[in-house]
This record gives C-alpha cells, sequence and structure tokens, in this order.
C-alpha cells in the first residue's frame, strides 16, 4: 500500500508540474513522506507528511489538491508568522486562503469538508492576517479545524534560524515564478500573489505584535545589563521567566500625531498590555521633554490617551528620564514622526519606532505607520 501511495503521490507531483508548473516546482523541492502521526496532512515548512488512510481515499485530483495546499503554506509563511495567535484559527484562516486560491486557479479538486468560503475569503481581503481577525476565537482547542485538519506545525529555531528559513522559501518561490513564467502558465492572479509574498506591504500591528513577542522571553541575556549594577562594574542579565517584564511606550506630542493615529495605536497598547501581561507599563507622553508619565499594572485598565500638550521634539529627555526613574524595561515603542535630529545616545534595550513620517533613525527598528 505505501509503495502505491508513494507513486500516487509522485504523479501529483508530475501533474502539477506540467499543468501548473508554479506549485509544481514548489512541491517537486519539498520533501514528501507517509506517516501516521496525524490524522491527514501537515507541513511544517521544511517536508510534507500525509496520512497513508486518509489519501487513500482521494481521487487523483483531490491528491494533487492537497499537494499543492500542503505547500502553499510555507510560501505564506504561515508556520513563521503565529507569533503568539491563537493556532487553531491562524491555521483556519490560512486554509480559507488557499483553498480559495486553489479553487479559483483550477489547481485539482476541493476535499470536501475543507474550510472554502469566497464570502469570508472577500471580508477578510484575502489575507490569512485578514481573515484572522474577522473569525470567530475557537471554542475548545483539540476539535476538528475542517478538510486537512491540523496541517501547520509551527517552525523551530532561533529568530536567525527562522528568518533564513524565510529567505529560502522566497528564494525558492522566486525560481518557481521564473520556471512558470517560461513556460508560459503563470496567471495574473499568482502573479500577483508572488509580487505580495516576494515584496510584501508590512503591516506595522504585525511589526509590533512581533516586537513585543521578542521582548516576552525565559531568559534576558548581558545584551540588556541591569544600570543598577552597572556602575559597579557588574554586567548581570535579568531573568523574567515567561512574562513581559516592565514595557515601555512613549507619545510623541508635539502636533505630529493626531487623534485618529493615537486612538489607533492605543488599542494596539491595550493589547499589548492584555496579551502581553508586562509587570509594568509605561507611558510617557514627551515633545521636547517628558511632560507626562502613566503607570499600568497588569490589572488597571488602560483609558483613552490624550496628549497634554505640544512643543518641539527630543528624543533623548525620554530616555534621559527613563535612567533617572530607574526605569529598566525589556524593550521600548516610540510613536511618533521621526522628524527630529536629537535621539541621544542608544539605549541598552530595543527600541521600535512606529513612525508616520520619516523612515530613518541612527538605531532602533522602524515601522511605517
Amino acid at each position: 500500500m505505501a509503495m502505491d501511495l508513494n507513486r500516487r503521490l509522485a504523479k501529483a507531483r508530475t501533474s502539477l508540474v506540467l499543468d501548473h508548473p508554479f506549485i509544481g516546482t514548489l512541491a517537486l523541492n519539498m520533501p514528501m513522506s507517509l506517516s501516521e502521526d496525524r490524522p491527514t496532512a501537515w507541513t511544517n515548512g521544511k517536508w510534507v507528511k500525509f496520512n497513508p488512510k486518509f489519501i487513500a481515499d482521494l481521487c487523483d485530483e483531490q491528491l494533487k489538491f492537497l499537494v499543492a495546499h500542503e505547500v502553499f503554506h510555507p510560501m505564506f509563511e504561515h508556520m513563521y508568522r503565529l507569533n503568539g495567535r491563537n493556532h487553531r484559527k491562524w491555521n483556519q484562516a490560512g486554509d480559507y486562503v488557499i483553498n480559495q486560491l486553489l479553487t479559483d486557479e483550477k489547481i485539482g479538486k476541493f476535499i470536501k469538508g475543507g474550510l472554502l468560503d469566497k464570502n469570508i475569503y472577500d471580508a477578510g481581503g484575502g489575507t490569512t492576517d485578514g481573515i484572522y481577525k474577522i473569525l470567530p476565537d475557537p471554542e475548545g482547542g483539540d476539535g476538528p479545524i475542517g478538510g486537512t485538519g491540523d496541517d501547520l506545525e509551527e517552525a523551530e529555531g532561533s529568530p536567525a534560524e527562522i528568518e533564513e528559513a524565510i529567505a529560502e522559501t522566497k528564494v525558492r518561490v522566486a525560481q518557481a515564478a521564473q520556471a512558470a513564467k517560461m513556460a508560459g502558465k503563470l496567471s495574473q492572479n499568482l502573479q500577483r500573489l508572488i509580487g505580495d509574498i516576494l515584496q510584501p506591504k508590512v503591516d506595522w500591528k504585525d511589526v509590533l505584535r512581533r516586537f513585543v513577542t521578542k521582548a516576552k522571553t525565559d531568559e534576558r541575556s548581558f545584551a540588556r545589563p541591569n544600570r543598577r549594577f552597572v556602575t559597579q562594574g557588574m554586567y548581570l542579565p535579568a531573568r523574567s521567566g515567561e512574562t513581559l517584564g516592565e514595557f515601555c511606550v512613549a507619545l510623541d506630542c508635539s502636533g505630529s500625531i493626531g487623534d485618529q493615529t493615537l486612538n489607533e495605536f492605543a488599542a494596539e497598547l491595550r493589547a499589548i498590555h492584555s496579551d502581553g501581561a508586562p509587570t509594568k507599563l509605561h507611558v510617557i507622553y514627551f515633545h521636547h521633554e517628558v511632560c507626562k508619565h502613566e503607570v499600568f499594572m497588569p490589572d488597571e485598565p488602560i483609558g483613552k490617551l490624550e496628549s497634554p500638550g505640544t512643543g518641539g521634539t527630543a528624543f533623548s529627555p525620554i530616555f534621559r528620564f527613563m535612567e533617572e526613574q530607574d526605569i529598566n524595561p525589556v524593550a521600548t515603542v516610540v510613536l511618533t514622526d521621526l522628524y527630529c535630529a536629537d535621539f541621544g545616545d542608544t539605549p541598552a534595550f530595543p527600541v521600535l519606532w512606529v513612525s508616520n513620517g520619516a523612515d530613518k533613525a541612527p538605531w532602533g527598528e522602524i515601522v511605517k505607520m
């Protein structure tokens, strides 16, 4: 039986190469094997595994659909972009995207029971992130996802290893696209999709979420020595367990941040407070100097953010204030237009500039709003 199923998998990949060379080329470069560890099929981005009992009942066109479906998951970086999201709902959102695309491209035959709904696809903007936001939270964690079931295994490895895996995936996508173009079999829809994958539009909210997730760690390193001991010549790392630790947010009150931008950012700030659960959340309002400082404990709600006034812009007072007040955060986010030359010295903790203006800073990570 196993030999026959392996032949059928090989046939499905060959058929994809001939009829849909883009996805077929990707499938040829993805190791595939049989396993009964899960009920249907699943992938971690490096390989795909199929339950022999599940695929034995599929016709050839359904098997072709399934092979393509599993290869699409790493193309969309689904296993690399969970970032603390609900695994089951994220898998569902990804399946809605993939199944719609495969159906529109007429690749194989849709497997009955899978997640396919054009209304949901359109309402979510045709993206996994968009659909995830509109899907209800699943009840219980072990119920069936639909179609191929739980077919997404979160990638393991250090951040550098994951970035390398993502880069390798993009190279394979570019090579597969070139092969399909040369064969004259690359639809406009797939060309647009590939362009979005290779040159994605960055959502600042996703970047902020990843930034917070990185700060939430079970082991602090010497990259962020505790300032209390530096004056004694002692460079000691801090341990924070699985909590976020103290987190700082600085809001530019120089007049460059309007009410709409502030309200949008406030929603994400509340998400940091509720989901990240920092031991302390510092909110610092500033222009050419610090003009207001609020502290929120884990059980304190964050109300409306209101700018206390306007002035010029200087960033160095933020970090000077933090040092004077002995605020030692795991990371800091600054909401600003970045039109300023006074950045001060590089702090000993990561900084994310969320900018609605310029896109350059001498240090820190920048994301455009």
